[in-house]
């Protein structure tokens, strides 16, 4: 006999219908289906409550994040961080524009050849956090 595949949400509703049938040892089936009974009774009242649709997953992120910096503080401590950047300024465009010429100052610590992925991963994170 061939394994038999199954989603996650397709074995909880496996569950929740035979342990709907009157009479269902719970812990039997908890047993048997390799969950504790405190999940087991879990996905029976959610079933119960919103269907088969309520089976899946749901998100753990909050609602809300109170304790979230606000978008415009965000976006002036990237800007001050950004200006007063070691190496910003004229110097800073010359490597810039010799960078798009292909010309690479391999003695330049800010050059992409000699960065490493500390100051791409940085550079990413800050564009992530203006998007």
């Amino acid at each position: 006999m061939a394994w038999r595949e199954a989603s996650i949400v397709e074995q909880r509703r496996e569950f929740v219908v035979l342990a709907s049938v009157k009479g269902a040892n719970v812990a039997l089936l908890c047993r048997r289906f390799g969950i504790s009974r405190e999940t087991g009774h879990k996905w029976i009242e959610r079933f119960k409550a919103g269907g088969a649709v309520s089976l899946a997953d749901r998100s753990r992120r909050p609602p809300t994040s109170p304790e979230k910096t606000a978008d415009a503080a965000e976006a002036a401590v990237l800007g001050l961080r950004d200006a007063h950047r070691p190496g910003a300024g004229a110097a800073a465009d010359a490597r810039s524009a010799r960078r798009a010429r292909g010309q690479h100052d391999h003695r330049d610590p800010a050059s992409p050849r000699s960065a490493g992925p500390f100051r791409v991963g940085e550079a990413h994170a800050a564009a992530a956090l203006r998007a």
